[in-house]
């Protein structure tokens, strides 16, 4: 390399056209697209061969809610706060925001914060929001005594529910992080002196109270058409895995009069004939660890039966319980069981830590997601994101004057390159999935909970039931030789980048 000055600036820069150059070359334009939306992807190996029992969860599982069902809940709840705990007037005049929040968010209640954490618990700069206002990154890392850094393990419990840090991991939560930073942004901007864990509570309790007053049911009940999507697929998987000689089981927590509805509007009005066990008002996740609920079994009109439930039946339907009782009647345990649920927590976790069932995800933001990643747009930032790393990494050991600023520039050019991948998924958050360059907390649940993911249940039509999904081997840092990165650092012992052309 030239011995320093000019001559070493021009080198640099020189570097940087050379891999420009590449990074076209190795991104054609067919790279784009090879990701399918209606694709199921797999954490784990799991043939469907072995699975005889499929099991589900009703809300956003087999019934998908269209997201005009948010503004009700975000209007319903803000009313309530008015109505009901006496809030101000003035935050009436707040409407959904649809675009604000994404799921798996934290809200540091102490602080009034709501923020993306990455996998290993750093918050990412730029997503850390006070009511609707960004906070400045120097003032997050000194709220948290000089550090990105979050200590979840003693702020927040196993659900993500606190005490002091709580994370939002269903799909209803959207409105109620909406309707969270409306209500703080009102009282700061009207000066109003406020007590962060009341504050908190009430709004939490005013959407509880949306679900627990039967409303958002009332919603959907009255117009099925504009709530409930892809009924008619839900329909196809339930009949072709019966046809194929498949057990299913229903376990949700809404009332049987819900779920009775939407179910004859999706499937029709036998759809308990395609379900050997039905478990309404299950009180999940409490389902899955407390032994002391029994089964009660109602009748059609929904009144409850007071004999002793001694096994289960198909076509009937059974209230509560619990997991430790519907194994012991089904003898249904292992990995020959799978189940499906949105929820990270109330519908996994315990499923696939404690007792072995195999689990799937319903994640229907995963399709918008892969759509953006499939644009030319996104991935020539990305690689470019990952081409500027190795560079970085690569002439970090230049120190003069000259080179410093050429570095600097290139580091401008990668933070704004960051901003920009991150609002193509959301202005505020980014990607549901990703930080700038580490997985989101979320996605580390969802890889811990889940062997399989996908946007809805009708991904399964695509696959035969006796598929076997295999993860992508993903290459430990050290096991990755030809990853952009890799190649942009020299660590292949390659000196000069044209010699690295042909690889594709």
């Amino acid at each position: 390399a030239p011995a320093g000055g000019t001559e070493l600036s021009e080198h640099l820069w020189a570097r940087y056209q050379d891999m420009r150059r590449l990074v076209h070359d190795l991104l054609p334009p067919e790279v784009c697209s090879l990701l399918n939306p209606a694709a199921i992807y797999a954490n784990n190996e799991i043939s469907l061969r072995d699975v005889e029992v499929y099991g589900f969860d009703y809300d956003y599982t087999l019934a998908q809610y269209a997201d005009a069902l948010h503004p009700e809940i975000f209007n319903a709840a803000r009313d309530i706060l008015i109505e009901h705990y006496k809030y101000p007037e003035g935050i009436r005049k707040y409407d959904y925001n649809p675009s604000f929040a994404i799921r798996g968010l934290h809200y540091d209640i102490q602080k009034s914060l709501l923020m993306k954490i990455d996998a290993f618990h750093y918050v990412q700069l730029g997503t850390a929001y006070r009511g609707l206002q960004p906070v400045p990154d120097e003032e997050v890392i000194d709220l948290y005594g000089g550090t990105q850094h979050i200590p979840l393990y003693q702020m927040s419990g196993f659900y993500g529910k606190g005490p002091s840090i709580k994370q939002f991991m269903d799909i209803f939560s959207l409105p109620e992080m909406a309707l969270l930073s409306c209500v703080v942004d009102h009282f700061l901007s009207h000066g109003l002196e406020f007590d962060q864990t009341h504050l908190y509570k009430d709004v939490t309790d005013a959407i509880r109270d949306v679900h627990v007053k039967g409303l958002m049911y009332q919603w959907i009940e009255r117009d099925m058409e504009k709530y409930i999507l892809r009924g008619d697929e839900t329909f196809a998987v339930l009949s072709r895995l019966v046809a194929h000689g498949k057990q299913l089981f229903l376990i949700t927590n809404s009332p049987f009069s819900f779920v009775d509805k939407g179910m004859r509007h999706m499937v029709g009005p036998d759809w308990r004939q395609l379900f050997d066990v039905v478990i309404v008002q299950a009180d999940k996740p409490s389902f899955f660890t407390d032994r002391r609920k029994p089964f009660r079994k109602l009748d059609e009109t929904g009144s409850l039966h007071w004999d002793r439930i001694t096994r289960l039946e198909k076509g009937k339907i059974y209230r509560q319980g619990n997991l430790f009782d519907f194994l012991r009647l089904t003898e249904w345990r292992g990995p020959r069981v799978l189940y499906f649920g949105d929820h990270l927590y109330s519908d996994l976790a315990d499923l696939m830590l404690r007792h072995g069932w195999r689990t799937g995800a319903i994640i229907p933001e995963l399709e918008r997601e892969i759509r953006i990643i499939n644009t030319e747009q996104y991935m020539h930032s990305l690689t470019w994101q990952q081409a500027l790393t190795g560079l970085l990494e690569r002439m970090q050991t230049y120190q003069d004057a000259e080179s410093r600023q050429v570095l600097a520039a290139w580091m401008k050019e990668r933070q704004e390159l960051r901003c920009i991948t991150k609002a193509l998924f959301n202005a505020q958050f980014g990607s549901i999935f990703r930080t700038f360059h580490n997985p989101t907390y979320f996605s580390r649940r969802l890889v811990r909970f889940s062997d399989l993911y996908m946007a809805s249940l009708s991904c399964l039509l695509n696959y035969r039931v006796d598929f076997t999904f295999y993860p992508r081997r993903t290459p430990l840092q050290h096991e990755a030789p030809l990853w952009m990165d890799q190649l942009c650092t020299g660590c292949m012992k390659t000196p000069f980048l044209g010699d690295m052309a042909h690889i594709r």
